[in-house]
């Protein structure tokens, strides 16, 4: 209600009655517009309370992840470098055509023989276990070898033998072998074919 309308109530209210009956003051309160700034802090402070009673409810979870341990950690070490050097071995020629193909059929038995290898060592051992950085270039059969560091003997090798078997195309044969037999048996991982072309010699641009 507007200020001078309620003003002039009053003043009636009060010659009409000589004063007896003072004017309600709860009418007046009820019929009273709330400035804006009030109405604001009101807002701001209903907002404030339904926020923290929110807060109240709210519940925080940490989850810690388990760490790997020192023989996952040399596992994924060997396998992220034997991608590299079989990359590097096949050269940009070849890797363009089998790569696929060698991660999907091959890259597995690779990752196998290397958790195989790396499982027969204790743990205070694992950081003697390295892996060669230079594969065979030209028809060359050796991708890398895995090896001890610390005595240089060979533990593993992994090969790639160029094959023609009679009336069908070039093929390539992965295999590895293991110091167990002195390296004579031939562990195959697999085949990938080529085609009725030679392929060329490896690590070729």
């Amino acid at each position: 209600m507007r200020t001078w309308i309620r003003k002039s109530l009053i003043i009636l209210v009060s010659v009409l009655t000589f004063g007896v009956v003072p004017p309600s003051h709860a009418f007046w309160s009820q019929n009273q517009e709330i400035p804006k700034s009030l109405q604001r802090t009101s807002t701001s402070t209903s907002n404030s309370t339904s926020e923290s009673r929110s807060s109240d409810h709210e519940v925080q979870i940490s989850v810690t992840l388990p760490e790997k341990d020192s023989e996952g950690e040399m596992v994924d070490t060997l396998i992220g470098k034997a991608e590299q050097q079989a990359m590097i071995k096949f050269g940009p020629k070849i890797s363009y055509v089998i790569e696929s193909e060698f991660n999907e059929v091959i890259m597995p038995s690779i990752i196998e023989a290397i958790e195989m290898t790396v499982a027969q060592y204790p743990e205070d051992e694992l950081r003697n276990l390295a892996i060669t950085e230079k594969p065979g270039g030209g028809v060359s059969e050796k991708i890398f070898n895995i090896y001890h560091a610390e005595t240089g003997e060979d533990l593993i090798l992994f090969h790639v033998r160029r094959e023609k078997p009679p009336l069908a195309g070039y093929q390539f044969n992965f295999h590895y072998h293991t110091y167990h037999d002195q390296f004579q048996t031939h562990y195959t991982m697999g085949t990938i074919y080529w085609s009725k072309d030679t392929p060329p010699n490896w690590q070729t641009v």
